[in-house]
């Protein structure tokens, strides 16, 4: 069982919000489209439910080219963050519905309702009508519905975004057990790396309406294809400085510098951008050989166990997430250090030319 997307694209008066778009999803795997909000991944799920029609390209579902084919005829499931329920129906008649309309016996529904009740700690709730429960208990229950249908595809757009902490967490652990023993492909959306990383299966990172990257979900953000795409699989996002490499040794910034070895030894004389994520840069104390740059600091943010601290560098703005709560004063002189080993490098326009060497070893 496969669902191929071949040259699948969508325009709506005038303007594109997929690009020419390839995919081919397997039987029984987790795929996560990652991505910011309007970077396309509500536009491709539903182009995959087939609610709306490619502007160009074909759907193929097992073989069998269903572009044209109503969302009413394939099987189907899709759980939006803005959940549908029936308000007159109970929770236990909300989640019974889809299978109802298959024609299962009773005790077949009544089976299959409580089994995905349970799982979704609505069992004591089946009498009460949606209006009667939280918002976290009404979306359980609209994913309770897609779960009894046994659908071919499961599209779930940010389906954890409404519920606490606790059970967000209970559910991004059981969710891709339930999902491999069901046989579905199913099809998950977010804009949380952290999401995507604890999901697992395979990772497709959107940009703008393009499939920047599409593979196992630790090999995308450990070897992210370009900037783009490593933007997008880390949260916050990226820091960027502009390098030069000269003879054996890669320059950063003002007067910093760096031995190049390995892969970074086999580079071309130039320019380049160096790309590193805001937990590897550190304050107070660093490795012996880690890069030091002057900063100014600009804004902190705390969370409680770690700290955002948000700096200048020559007009280049970096997030640092550092360890511990930190008493610092807005604008003081900061200094931050930097392992080489966590540094990407990348090309003038943005293509992936060294990964990390962490990255390779991992």
């Amino acid at each position: 069982m496969t669902l191929e997307l071949r040259g699948v694209s969508k325009t709506v008066e005038g303007q594109t919000h997929i690009y020419p778009t390839d995919l081919t999803l397997e039987q029984g795997t987790m795929n996560v489209l990652l991505g910011p909000t309007t970077s396309g991944k509500t536009s491709l799920m539903r182009l995959m439910a087939g609610l709306d029609v490619p502007a160009t390209g074909q759907i193929f579902w097992q073989g069998q080219d269903v572009t044209g084919q109503r969302v009413q005829d394939r099987k189907v499931a899709m759980v939006y963050q803005q959940f549908i329920n029936y308000p007159s129906m109970t929770v236990y008649d909300n989640i019974a519905s889809p299978i109802r309309l298959m024609g299962e016996s009773k005790a077949e529904i009544d089976r299959r309702v409580r089994e995905a009740a349970d799982l979704m700690q609505l069992t004591p709730m089946l009498d009460r009508k949606p209006l009667e429960l939280s918002g976290g208990q009404q979306q359980r229950c609209a994913l309770a519905r897609a779960l009894v249908k046994n659908a071919g595809l499961v599209l779930l757009d940010e389906p954890l975004a409404n519920l606490d902490y606790k059970l967000r967490e209970e559910l991004r652990v059981e969710i891709p057990k339930i999902f491999e023993a069901s046989g579905a492909i199913f099809v998950y959306a977010t804009t949380e790396p952290e999401e995507a990383l604890l999901l697992g299966g395979k990772t497709a990172t959107l940009w703008e309406g393009k499939v920047t990257q599409f593979g196992p979900t630790p090999e995308v953000y450990r070897q992210p294809v370009d900037a783009t795409t490593a933007r997008v699989f880390s949260d916050p996002p990226m820091n960027f400085l502009q390098i030069s490499k000269t003879g054996n040794r890669i320059m950063f910034g003002k007067g910093q510098s760096a031995p190049a070895q390995g892969k970074l030894a086999e580079l071309a004389d130039g320019r380049y951008q160096a790309g590193f994520r805001p937990n590897h840069l550190e304050i107070g104390q660093h490795a012996g050989d880690a890069l030091e740059f002057a900063t100014t600091l600009q804004v902190t943010e705390l969370t409680g166990s770690e700290t955002f601290v948000h700096l200048d560098h020559h007009g280049d703005r970096w997030v640092g997430l550092v360890h511990g709560v930190h008493d610092l004063a807005l604008g003081e002189a900061l200094t931050v250090w930097l392992d080489p080993r966590h540094v990407y490098i990348f090309s003038e326009d943005g293509k992936l030319v060294a990964p990390a060497a962490y990255a390779l070893a991992a």
